[in-house]
């Protein structure tokens, strides 16, 4: 018997190891919750999976995802990431990124990590969503328009509503896996 799998991660292998073994798990330590929002930010506008093709590439040039070094980018290494082929480069989310690491360690400071932080608009419990199809699934919603509001003005950039709630989904806040999917009870 074939294993079902939500319909948007068939036909291509790097998308269906994705789906299969994170898509949707519940994050709860801050270095993955900051690895996700930089990715998150740098697909905006993009295909997710052009994203994962070039994840180690961006691991290997944004420092192991390490907030704490990349809040302390300056010009000479901004510079050095525009010209890395390896990531997108683009100019405003690669600052962007820095901006955010340095947002992400104030937060730290006020709530004692990211994570207690992000998971308070959910009340520290993933909303689980009975998807039929995929497609179905909203860009956004009432709750990620108000975390992307939040984020805001806490000076995170590049994280509007759809950008947040994909974080949501990518970091199980929210279980939007099919219903049908096998993925949807372990999750």
């Amino acid at each position: 018997m074939e294993v079902q799998k939500c319909g948007w991660c068939l036909g291509n292998d790097l998308y269906e190891a994705y789906h299969d073994e994170e898509w949707g798990v519940p994050v709860k330590d801050d270095p993955t919750l900051f690895e996700f929002l930089v990715l998150e930010t740098f697909q905006a506008g993009l295909s997710w999976l052009t994203i994962l093709k070039k994840r180690e590439n961006f691991r290997r040039a944004f420092d192991n995802f390490d907030y704490n070094k990349i809040a302390t980018y300056q010009q000479p290494k901004i510079d050095t990431l525009l010209q890395d082929t390896g990531i997108i480069r683009n100019k405003l989310k690669i600052k962007a990124t820095v901006t955010n690491a340095q947002a992400f360690i104030e937060v730290q400071k006020e709530f004692g990590s990211f994570s207690d932080y992000i998971w308070r608009f959910v009340n520290g419990k993933r909303i689980n969503n009975s998807l039929a199809d995929h497609r179905e699934a909203p860009a956004k919603t009432a709750l990620s328009d108000a975390l992307s509001k939040d984020l805001k003005k806490r000076g995170f950039k590049f994280v509007g509503s759809t950008v947040v709630y994909a974080h949501m989904q990518a970091t199980g806040m929210v279980n939007d896996h099919e219903v049908n999917c096998f993925r949807y009870d372990e999750v």
